[in-house]
């Protein structure tokens, strides 16, 4: 028999897994749920660890293909362009992430009206995108050019806003910048393994007197749910894009956000 508070990791661990590698915010979604389920960890470690589980879901689908590109970038000028491309498109977030840090744990992390808000504003671009990004350059994510990918890097920075969500940023910016549906998802798959794994390694580091080794039970549910949610839906989300676009997580957002904001409005 679970007690309330494993079972609040549980759902907060399947929440994160279902929602990091869709367009609708998984910190957004946990720091809201966090709140109305009265849940809070110190120096918001257990959020952050978490969000491991979900780099390494993200690792474990495409540890065939990482592998293959790393093998093939000493001799393959496209393999090497894709893995410079990630990098290039990684390293805003290292430096903008660095100097804002304390400004969004301490401040943008603590206002739930603001998460609210930024999901109905990003599910209503979303819908937009998706009617009316200009027709596709690149179908493969490995052929996007360093320029574009340095440009995504920059859009992926907005979502240091919680409830802008990083791959929504990412996918957007790529299907702004000529990238095809697939194309633009499969390159925020891997720039989500330098981005998360750099961001749960600074957090981890900036809050390493604040972690309650209590918790570990409460972050090893979490770890693990997630682990599991983000496989099953890197593996589904690929083709369901492909062929549906990304309206429904517009809609998605716009319903969450709206219900969060009337909750709030109303006292709670």
């Amino acid at each position: 028999m679970l007690d309330s508070t494993t079972l609040v990791a549980l759902v907060l661990g399947l929440l994160e897994g279902l929602t990091e590698f869709i367009p609708v915010s998984s910190t957004g979604h946990l720091l809201l749920a966090g709140h109305f389920l009265g849940f809070e960890s110190a120096g918001r470690s257990f959020e952050v660890v978490i969000q491991l589980g979900a780099v390494l879901a993200v690792l474990t689908v495409y540890a065939a293909k990482l592998v293959s590109v790393i093998r093939a970038a000493p001799h393959d000028p496209r393999a090497f362009r894709f893995l410079v491309a990630v990098l290039v498109a990684f390293l805003p977030a290292v430096v903008i992430g660095v100097l804002a840090h304390g400004f969004i744990k301490t401040v943008l992390f603590e206002t739930p009206i603001l998460i609210a808000v930024m999901l109905i504003l990003g599910g209503i671009v979303l819908l937009f995108v998706d009617r009316m990004a200009p027709a596709p350059r690149y179908d493969d994510a490995m052929d996007l050019p360093l320029n574009v990918a340095l440009k995504i890097g920059f859009i992926q920075c907005l979502a240091m806003v919680p409830g802008v969500s990083r791959s929504g940023a990412t996918i957007v910016g790529g299907l702004m910048l000529g990238a095809g549906k697939r194309a633009a998802a499969e390159f925020s798959f891997f720039l989500s393994m330098p981005t998360m794994a750099g961001a749960f390694a600074f957090d981890l580091f900036k809050n390493r007197d604040v972690l309650d080794a209590s918790a570990l039970g409460e972050i090893a549910v979490g770890f693990a749910a997630a682990f599991v949610a983000a496989v099953l839906v890197v593996r589904w989300l690929l083709g369901y894009v492909s062929r549906h676009g990304y309206a429904l997580f517009g809609w998605w957002r716009i319903v969450v956000g709206t219900a969060a904001l009337v909750a709030l409005l109303a006292g709670h």
